[in-house]
């Protein structure tokens, strides 16, 4: 990650105050409160379709200050991570860096800061030179904070749109990719998950009702088709509009399989359906296994290493730990928060780790500071 000719957040930004961890995504933007000692206090999560438009962003802003009134004053510290540079909204990631910066900047004031990896936290006006190390780094926010806790894992954070798999070793973060397009070919990203994802780009083939048929290349029906059906995506996670504009109900998401295979939902009965919604999870389990499979490959030493499950899909990583018998820990586990919020916080953890991350640094300032003043006395 390129460090050249950045300016570094203060760390004096972040040692008093709640903090605010913003996890700023092409399709939802998630956020979590936690106080300056690192206790997390609440998490929430908002359907943002960047892609459309950055009013997107400023009407989610809107919403976050309605929710948090603290976060519109000069007390609130906020901490972002971001992915959704990628959208097509900006013709190339510097650009979206250097947008969603400014427009978070003009909104959430001066105790603002970016994650940046190795690169440290940066200013908005940093981000410009420093964007790839701001861009698409959620993921190693939530494994740099994961590290402290389990040492030896693979963090697998399964959400709407993709799946990240993430080595841990030694207390380190161990993946051999710094970048979406690097992750993609070591098999650390995969751009699968269980909400928004096309049918169409999950198989080109599958069984139905005992014989194996083609896939319809349209935009008929979505993973959460499947995962209604199955019974596993609760609806607070289902944010986006189905394939048709359709409801979300079980008869909707059955007729909407059905058009995948060339049929309608009244040729036979639910059961079957289920049953045809359970092959298209068999197959993207496959599909994700295949690439932990590919990511253990490169770490032997974690052959037996549990799996630390985050994301909405993450149902999926604690059955690949079934099936692997491996250990599993669900990161709502590990950030420490009530349980009535353990659901949340391992739904959006992102927005929790970058949460955490600065309020412990925020923490390791005011003991230097405090020992500074100790010597000088």
């Amino acid at each position: 990650m390129s460090t050249a000719h950045v300016t570094h957040a203060s760390s004096a930004t972040l040692d008093s105050g709640p903090v605010f961890g913003w996890d700023v995504g092409g399709a939802h933007v998630k956020v979590s409160m936690a106080d300056a000692s690192g206790v997390v206090l609440d998490i929430a999560q908002w359907a943002c379709p960047l892609w459309q438009g950055l009013d997107h962003l400023e009407r989610t802003i809107d919403l976050v200050f309605e929710r948090w009134p603290l976060a519109h004053t000069g007390a609130a510290q906020h901490a972002v991570t971001m992915t959704g540079e990628m959208v097509d909204l900006f013709e190339d990631r510097a650009q979206g860096v250097r947008a969603i910066a400014a427009a978070l900047a003009e909104r959430l004031g001066p105790r603002l800061c970016f994650y940046a990896g190795d690169a440290g936290w940066l200013t908005a006006q940093a981000c410009a030179a420093g964007w790839r190390s701001v861009a698409s780094a959620n993921w190693l926010a939530t494994a740099r904070w994961v590290a402290t806790r389990v040492p030896d894992a693979l963090l697998i954070d399964i959400g709407s749109t993709t799946t990240d798999i993430i080595p841990l070793a030694g207390g380190r973060v161990v993946a051999r990719a710094a970048t979406d397009a690097g992750r993609l070919a070591t098999g650390e990203l995969v751009y699968q998950g269980v909400v928004r994802t096309p049918l169409c780009g999950v198989a080109q083939r599958i069984e139905f009702a005992g014989t194996a048929v083609n896939v319809m290349n349209e935009w008929f029906a979505t993973t959460a088709d499947v995962y209604r059906l199955t019974g596993e995506l609760a609806p607070q996670y289902d944010l986006y509009p189905c394939a048709d504009q359709g409801p979300k109900t079980e008869n909707a998401s059955r007729t909407r399989l059905a058009r995948m295979i060339g049929r309608d939902a009244h040729e036979t009965d639910p059961a079957e359906w289920r049953r045809f919604a359970l092959r298209w999870r068999e197959l993207q389990l496959r599909e994700i296994g295949v690439n932990l499979a590919r990511v253990t490959a490169a770490h032997p030493e974690l052959a037996t290493a549990p799996l630390v499950g985050a994301g909405c899909g993450r149902f999926l990583a604690a059955a690949l730990a079934r099936e692997e018998a491996r250990g599993y820990i669900d990161f709502g586990t590990l950030a420490s928060v009530p349980a009535s919020r353990s659901d949340w916080a391992a739904t959006c953890a992102p927005s929790v780790a970058v949460a955490l991350l600065a309020a412990a640094r925020g923490g390791e300032a005011a003991d230097e500071n405090r020992s500074a003043a100790s010597r000088a006395a």
